[in-house]
Parts: structure tokens; sequence; C-alpha cells
């Protein structure tokens, strides 16, 4: 009886705990349709920091932050959901709304042709639609090449072992690109400026060398970190050294 008593409980706790989210997320939604942005921050935020996530919530909070003119946390929360949905036209329209209000307007450097057709390929899905993909392709590969060992036809034969190497390459590909989006997610390659301005430095050091100047909402890649500095790179090629506390990774 007790342990039939615990079970009980512990299915009430786990349908609690999945029902909260839904409820804030709602909540949250509310607040923002009523224009009350900053109640809607709030909640979106405490539905992150309870451990869900998705493109969804940090494009809602997105928008609540841009309602509440806070362009850098803005940008930020869009930069978090295009990295959860890559192919999203509203999550990327947005963005681009927002990016307008920044005051660097970096050109960026030519990419070679395939470069930027491989990104593009690659963004076509998420990680784990690339993930389910190369599982759906691998268990076709077994079945055909299953009809290719019982089958006594020749001309089944050949197509079955044709096809099964068509679906293990696409098998393969597909789990490639899915590694390569959820390392874009859990490596922090990126970072948003919080600061107004910020000076780049030569060196890692408040003596260094200034080098140029950027300001809040710019997107940097960065490079590599040495204790509260990090080397930084704009998409126009330049690089320095700021201080790990004027940015956000994404």
């Amino acid at each position: 009886m007790n342990k039939l008593f615990l079970l009980i409980l512990s299915l009430f706790v786990v349908l609690i705990s999945t029902a909260s989210p839904a409820d804030s997320l709602q909540k949250a939604n509310e607040a923002y349709a009523a224009n009350e942005f900053e109640k809607a921050v709030s909640l979106y935020e405490s539905i992150l920091d309870s451990g869900y996530e998705s493109s969804e919530l940090y494009f809602n909070l997105g928008n609540a932050y841009y309602k509440s003119n806070q362009l850098p946390k803005a940008i930020l929360n869009y930069e978090r959901a295009r990295l959860l949905n890559p192919k999203d036209e509203d999550i990327q329209f947005n963005l681009e709304l927002a990016n307008q209000f920044v005051v660097d307007k970096i050109e960026a450097l030519p990419r070679p042709f395939l470069a930027k057709w491989g990104n593009s390929l690659v963004n076509t899905f998420t990680s784990n639609q690339w993930a389910f993909t190369s599982i759906a392709s691998f268990v076709l590969m077994l079945t055909l090449a299953l009809v290719y060992l019982l089958s006594r036809r020749i001309g089944f034969r050949k197509l079955a072992f044709a096809l099964s190497i068509v679906f293990l390459l696409i098998s393969i590909a597909s789990f490639v690109f899915s590694y390569q989006q959820k390392n874009k997610i859990i490596q922090h390659n990126h970072a948003i400026i919080f600061n107004p301005t910020v000076t780049v430095k030569a060196s890692p050091d408040d003596s260094g060398t200034d080098l140029f100047v950027i300001h809040e909402g710019l997107k940097v890649s960065i490079e590599q970190k040495l204790d509260n500095w990090v080397e930084i790179k704009i998409e126009d090629g330049n690089s320095g050294w700021i201080k790990n506390e004027v940015m956000e990774e994404i």
C-alpha cells in the first residue's frame, strides 16, 4: 500500500512539474499581450531557470526584451532561438530588425561559395531533425541490406545493394550535420556585446594598445580566453581583446 501511495505521489509530482512550464508560458504570453513586458520577461526567465528551453521561448523572450528597449538582451535571445531553429523566418526577421539599431555596421568578409552552401545545408534542419534523419536512414539501410541477403532475384539484389549504400551515406552525413548543429549550441563560440561602448585592445591588458571601438548589440566570435579577457573577432576580420564582463555568450 505504501509503495502504491509513493508511486501515485511520484506521478503527481512529475505531472505538476511537467505542467508548470506550460502554465508559466501561458501567463508570460498573456502578460506580453497585455503590454506588461517587464512581467513577461520575468516569467520567461523563470521558465529558463527551471531548465526548460526552446526556440519559441527564446524568441518570445527576445520580443519582450525588444519591447522593453533592451536591445542587447533581445538580440542575444533571438540568436539563441536561431541556434535551436535556424530556418525559422520569424526569428530571422526579428533578429534582422533588431540588428538595424546596432551602431556598428560591419561589412562581412566574403565567404567561398562552397562554405556558404555547406552552412546553408547544415542549417536546413535542427540537430534533432538531422539525428532523426540519420536513424531513419540507417534503419532503411539495414532493411535494404536484409533484402539483398534474402532476395533470390538478381535485379532486386542489385537495387537493394545500391540503395543501401545511398541510405548509409545519407545516415552518415545526417549524423555529421546533427553533430555540427549540436556543437553550435554547446560550444558558445559567439557572444553579444552588452556595454554601450567597448574599446578593443591589442593585448589582454588594460594598458594594451587601443585598436577599435565596438558597441552594444554587436555579435562577435570568441577566439580564445585568458583569465577574465577574451579575444574576439568581428565579421570584417578585425580582432582584439576585451574583458569577459562586457559581453554575454550566446
